[in-house]
């Protein structure tokens, strides 16, 4: 059986790679990837906490599967809208936003 510890170190390793390039990229694309490295490593954090601290229970896995779900809706929902930016001002740097507020 894998130890709890290996389980959260692969969490964290993606939670900092995700709040790493949510941090140094200018891309809305690659920013939506790096939330969704952070929502895995989340869900990872869940479905490890119930296994070892309840395994006969499935709260965690719900928890997980209820994320993924409002995660693949927030997906939907930001590639829509960077879609949008882009016929706007064909361009979808974080940068260029600024262009729409005036």
């Amino acid at each position: 059986m894998i130890k709890m510890e290996y389980y959260l170190v692969v969490s964290t390793i993606l939670m900092f790679v995700g709040i790493y390039g949510f941090v140094t990229r200018r891309n809305l694309l690659a920013m939506l990837i790096s939330v969704e490295l952070i929502l895995n490593s989340v869900d990872i954090n869940f479905v490890v906490f119930n296994r070892f601290l309840f395994p006969g229970q499935l709260e965690g896995f719900f928890f997980t599967l209820f994320a993924i779900g409002i995660s693949a809706a927030e997906t939907a929902v930001a590639i829509a809208i960077i879609i949008n930016i882009y016929r706007n001002i064909r361009n979808i740097d974080a940068k260029s936003l600024r262009e729409m507020k005036w």
